[in-house]
């Protein structure tokens, strides 16, 4: 079964649901080991977390990490087609395909003896949890840590060295309810709510720019207000999206946002920028085996989504993001590249033969898990 043939198979799994999550991560253990590789395997808020080591029992250690789960769709968008070289369906881009790609090469790597390789899956990826993910399980408790790791998030063959931080707040406005024929007598929440979301717009920290990156993310992403049509609204709750830029400061943002009149605000999810230096000798190998051996500061990118690779950033492990190429993830039409599936599952067999190349000739230069 290649890679596209086995994100076919994964994109059929209703992985929005936790039965499709269920019956996904089962067959992606079952794949595995009916390869002959041992799957640990573990309940996180009642979702499952698959890790697989293979490889080497010491050495230089590499974590290919992907997630099972995707965001709703319409039954149809769980049918996979092919038209050309893109292969549509729901998670094809984000991120099916990248993570079919990761469990063959796996097995490819199965056979080398020179790097140690984690192959771990979380199932939570997409959900709006702050506190517990899969993902900090799998490297915090599990402990499937190493040297650098790899998360197969879409980056169109390119490496993800920046990616901005996440802010999502939900803010509560007040205004003050009145009957719907006389709506001046009243002050209309939801029209509130509209003016301080263009506040946010409008704040200082959303006209920056940095290295990567022209400005902040800043997406009003739900709205909740009002009760019956014939009275003015009292009361509104938008969820905001901000993904702020490396060396902003989340604390300075809040502040911001909390002064904003007739408003309480609440933080739901935060996660801090990613940053790993062009420079860092994984990262340059990575880049040789993704790329012919094109310098990594030529494929490097910055990130507007973020990602789980900060359970490894936070642990003290260097990390990226690095994926196939496609499009439209989270829309109706996502699609990935066929042949950058093949491509992509080669650059990473032929990184970490890089990496354990290096380690035989030049290890003073990396550490050792």
């Amino acid at each position: 079964m290649d890679e596209r043939v086995l994100c076919e198979r994964l994109i059929t799994y209703d992985t929005s649901t936790a039965d499709g999550i269920q019956s996904a991560a089962g067959f992606v253990k079952g794949w595995l080991e009916a390869r002959d590789i041992d799957v640990e395997t573990a309940l996180n808020n009642g979702l499952p977390v698959l890790a697989a080591t293979v490889g080497a029992d010491k050495g230089p250690t590499v974590v290919l990490h992907g997630h099972l789960d995707v965001v709703p769709a319409d039954t149809e968008q769980f049918a996979p087609r092919v038209e050309g070289d893109r292969l549509f369906g729901r998670g094809a881009y984000d991120m099916k395909g990248g993570l079919a790609a990761m469990m063959c090469a796996a097995r490819d790597l199965a056979s080398q003896n020179k790097v140690k390789v984690h192959f771990v899956c979380c199932c939570d990826e997409e959900s709006e949890e702050d506190q517990s993910r899969g993902s900090d399980y799998i490297a915090k408790e599990m402990g499937y840590l190493g040297d650098f790791a790899i998360t197969g998030e879409p980056t169109d063959m390119l490496i993800g060295v920046q990616a901005k931080g996440v802010l999502l707040l939900r803010i509560d406005v007040r205004g003050r309810s009145a009957h719907g024929s006389t709506p001046w007598l009243g002050d209309n929440a939801v029209l509130k709510a509209m003016d301080v979301f263009r506040a946010i717009q409008s704040l200082p920290f959303a006209r920056e720019s940095s290295e990567m990156f022209d400005r902040p993310s800043i997406n009003l992403g739900r709205v909740h207000g009002g009760d019956v049509p014939n009275k003015v609204p009292e009361h509104c709750v938008i969820d905001v999206d901000i993904r702020f830029l490396p060396g902003q400061d989340a604390d300075a943002i809040l502040r911001e946002v909390e002064v904003i009149p007739d408003t309480r605000v609440d933080t739901i999810f935060r996660r801090d920028p990613v940053v790993v230096p062009r420079t860092n000798p994984y990262v340059v190998m990575l880049a040789q085996a993704a790329s012919g051996g094109s310098p990594a500061e030529r494929i490097s990118v910055g990130r507007d989504g973020a990602s789980d690779i900060t359970a490894w950033l936070e642990a003290g492990v260097p990390g990226v993001e690095f994926g196939p190429e496609g499009a439209g993830h989270h829309g109706p039409e996502e699609w990935v590249s066929v042949s950058s599936l093949v491509r992509y599952r080669q650059a990473l067999v032929d990184f970490v033969h890089l990496v354990g190349e290096r380690r035989a000739s030049d290890a003073p230069h990396l550490r050792v898990a």
